[in-house]
């Protein structure tokens, strides 16, 4: 998998990606990783990207053509036009769904917009995809890219170590995962259930099944709303 990210502030995505999981994944060619400055792709001399809006208003818009430069230079990478994800309040809610629906994407391409949005135009003619990360607005577009290439990434054969991970977490079934315990065995006053020390597999999997449901009807009834009318008619 290739991610592009057309950014303002490239430094924001680099430092992120180099990190943790997603940077052993970068560095051990799992997923590929290349940001693109906008600025760039400015002919302004003085690297301006933005100007005021038509119709008056506070603040900034991004101006469309260094935005389409960056695109057709990575259309011609790609050889082909990839699908372009913007980050915007006014997109489709990610979710595991959205990120198992991405990670089957060979190259993807996240525009992380800034001051009071982007050129409309620019928007029209390259977005596949409006995504948002809640309701709620951030200053910019990159912590929101961060976020999905994280989860997208998880997906990809290779990134994790252990590859049951990605099929147990949380919303791999449509349910909140069950707790988990390490050493010791007791803490706090608190010990580890009896039956995860069993070694009986199959009670420890009915164990962690009746945790997710309990958990996911208590933290997130919406969820467990949704399970129960697909797997309990």
């Amino acid at each position: 998998m290739r991610y592009y990210v057309m950014t303002l502030f490239p430094e924001m995505i680099e430092q992120a990606m180099s990190t943790s999981i997603m940077g052993r994944a970068v560095s051990e060619g799992f997923i590929e990783l290349k940001v693109m400055n906008i600025r760039d792709f400015t002919l302004d001399k003085h690297g301006k990207v933005d100007d005021y809006p038509y119709g008056g208003g506070a603040g900034m818009v991004m101006e469309a053509e260094p935005i389409y430069r960056c695109f057709e230079q990575i259309c011609s990478e790609v050889g082909e036009r990839p699908r372009v994800v913007y980050l915007t309040p006014q997109g489709d809610v990610f979710s595991q769904c959205m990120a198992k629906d991405f990670s089957a994407e060979s190259d993807i391409v996240f525009l992380c917009g800034h001051y009071e949005g982007v050129d409309e135009r620019v928007l029209e003619e390259i977005v596949t995809d409006y995504v948002s990360i809640g309701d709620y607005v951030l200053t910019g577009g990159e912590l929101p890219a961060l976020v999905m290439m994280d989860a997208i990434a998880r997906l990809v054969p290779g990134v994790l170590n252990n590859e049951d991970s990605a099929e147990t977490e949380s919303f791999s079934d449509g349910l909140l995962e069950y707790p988990q315990y390490t050493r010791p065995v007791e803490i706090l006053g608190r010990s580890v259930p009896e039956v995860l020390m069993s070694g009986h597999h199959e009670k420890i999997r009915q164990w962690r099944q009746e945790q997710s449901v309990q958990r996911t009807r208590e933290r997130r009834p919406d969820l467990y709303e949704q399970w129960a009318e697909e797997n309990l008619r």
